[in-house]
C-alpha cells in the first residue's frame, strides 16, 4: 500500500514538475471561513513541507519549493517523493550537481522508477545533452510504455 502512495506521489510530482507555470488554486487553507465545510471556528490547515513545496513548485516559486523540499528531506530522509521534487527545483534553478545527488537518494530508496528516469531525462534535456536524455528517456519509456509524460518529453527531445 504505501508503495503505491510512494509510486502515485512520484507520479504526481513528475506531472507537476513539466507542466509548467500554474496558478495555485483553492488550497483549502484560507481562513476567511467562507470556503466549503470550513466554519470560522476551525483552524487553518497546516501544510506539510512537502506539499508546501508542491505549491511553490506549481506556481514555479522554484527558490521556495526548494527550501521546502529541502526541508521534508531534512524530516524524513526516506521518502523518495521528497528527493524528487528536491531534485526538479534544483533543475529548474540550475543546480544540476544538486539535482544528480538528489536523483540518486531517490533511486536508493525506490530503484529506478520510469517517474525518476523521466525527470532525470529532462535533467538533462535542460542541460542540453540529448543523448543521455534520449537513453534515460527511452528507458523510462520501456519500463512505462503508455505513460503519457514520458512519451511527450521524447517528442520535445526529437524537436530540441
Amino acid at each position: 500500500m504505501q508503495k503505491t502512495i510512494r509510486n502515485v506521489g512520484l507520479a504526481l510530482l513528475v506531472s507537476v514538475s513539466l507542466t509548467g507555470c500554474q496558478s495555485l488554486k483553492n488550497s483549502g487553507s484560507s481562513t476567511n471561513g467562507g470556503l466549503l465545510g470550513q466554519s470560522r471556528l476551525s483552524q487553518p490547515v497546516k501544510l506539510t513541507e512537502m506539499e508546501t513545496g508542491k505549491q511553490h513548485f506549481r506556481a514555479a516559486n522554484y527558490g521556495l519549493a526548494e527550501k521546502h523540499f529541502r526541508k521534508s528531506v531534512e524530516l524524513n530522509p526516506t521518502k523518495a517523493e521528497a528527493w524528487l521534487g528536491l531534485a526538479a527545483s534544483y533543475d529548474q534553478l540550475g543546480l544540476f550537481s544538486r539535482s544528480d545527488r538528489a536523483y540518486l537518494q531517490a533511486i536508493k530508496l525506490v530503484g529506478p522508477k520510469p517517474a525518476i528516469l523521466n525527470n532525470q531525462g529532462y535533467s538533462q534535456m535542460l542541460r542540453g545533452n540529448k543523448r543521455q536524455a534520449r537513453k534515460l528517456l527511452r528507458k523510462a519509456a520501456r519500463m512505462a510504455p503508455d505513460n503519457a509524460r514520458i512519451k511527450g518529453n521524447l517528442d520535445l527531445l526529437k524537436k530540441a
